[in-house]
């Protein structure tokens, strides 16, 4: 068996196109997510008793139901209710059902790190409860917590592959399409990983080097 490379360089503008809609899925996923995060996290500094059940049940039904399963029923049940939702913005919503649950998770671990002492020292000079978080809690909590956030990031690129299940034009799904229509499997399962290695990887190393600079500028270490 010999590799078509004529074929392969025919569907490179495809394949760039679907890496656009994979970042751009994921950029997105990631930002209101982060937003989402950082919404639960105040709610439970602020220890309202009812809000702070409502996170911990939001959190655990997140994590604990498989995304293809949220994806479908965002996709195909909210329709039959009267939300007439797209493909990319059923993927939207889902990874930021999914990834506001993980990054509150870390959020909150970021948040207890933060020592007591410091919260007191805002306390006793009069700081609110939300300057005492802006200024004091969340800014620590966000460097402590930057390894986890930064992984969480890199997973949710990754769970983008998943979308292609409801017609979402990534690079999964562009490259069933191409096996569907003109059976070159090899040919384009070698061009999926190949672009996957492109695109996480180096992402990977970039998340990683502003992570230890950005831990260095905090600590001085």
């Amino acid at each position: 068996m010999t590799f078509d490379y004529a074929f392969i360089l025919s569907t490179l503008p495809a394949f760039l196109k679907a890496v656009g809609v994979t970042l751009q899925v994921g950029l997105i996923a990631i930002g209101t997510s982060l937003l989402v995060a950082l919404i639960n996290s105040a709610l439970l500094v602020f220890r309202t008793p009812y809000l702070s059940r409502l996170v911990a049940l939001y959190v655990e039904l997140a994590r604990n139901t498989p995304l293809l399963i949220q994806l479908f029923f965002v996709y195909f049940a909210l329709p039959a209710l009267g939300f007439n939702i797209s493909g990319f913005w059923a993927a939207i919503i889902t990874m930021t059902f999914l990834g506001g649950a993980y990054l509150t998770e870390v959020l909150r671990a970021g948040v207890e790190a933060v020592p007591l002492a410091q919260i007191e020292s805002g306390k006793s000079i009069g700081l609110s409860d939300w300057q005492l978080l802006r200024h004091v809690i969340l800014p620590q909590a966000g460097i402590l917590s930057l390894p986890a956030l930064f992984a969480n990031f890199i997973f949710l690129l990754k769970e983008t592959t998943v979308v292609s299940a409801v017609a979402v034009p990534e690079i999964l799904y562009t490259t069933k399409s191409y096996i569907a229509l003109y059976y070159k499997t090899y040919e384009m399962l070698a061009v999926l990983t190949l672009i996957c290695v492109l695109l996480f990887l180096p992402l990977s190393l970039l998340l990683s080097r502003l992570e230890r600079r950005l831990q260095h500028g905090q600590f001085g270490s």
